[in-house]
């Protein structure tokens, strides 16, 4: 089987925009409940989830089909949902119903966002069978 050397590009511009979605929740949410603090703050809160990221990547083996919706969209989504509370609490970091409810929706808005407005650009782009 010949291999796509577009492959690990497409992996590492996935993981980029889950990465920045991953921060962009934590930003928000810091600044939305006014936290205090430095840089190490926000680390404080970020690694959580960032570290869920990586286990729900190496979970649904995202790099191999990285921009798909469904899989390994949902398992990255619900995977670092899951690990990012279960890490907050093993750091003793505060979980609430409500926070696991916003972290859950605005995740996947952005992890299922980013790959459902990447899905229709590429149908766009693609010209019809028979087109030309």
């Amino acid at each position: 089987m010949a291999r796509n050397p577009r492959r690990p590009r497409r992996a590492l511009l996935a993981g980029a925009f889950d990465l920045v979605a991953v921060i962009l929740f934590v930003v928000v949410g810091r600044a939305v409940h006014h936290e205090p603090g430095d840089f190490v703050d926000f680390l404080v809160t970020l690694w959580p989830f960032v570290t869920g990221l990586v286990i729900g990547w190496l979970a649904a083996q995202a790099w191999r089909r990285p921009f798909r919706l469904p899989l390994p969209g949902i398992p990255i989504w619900v995977i670092t949902v899951v690990g990012g509370m279960m890490f907050r609490v093993a750091s003793s970091q505060g979980v609430a119903w409500a926070f696991v409810g916003v972290a859950a929706g605005t995740l996947g808005v952005l992890f299922l966002g980013w790959r459902a407005i990447a899905l229709v650009s590429v149908r766009g782009a693609v010209p019809a069978a028979g087109r030309s």
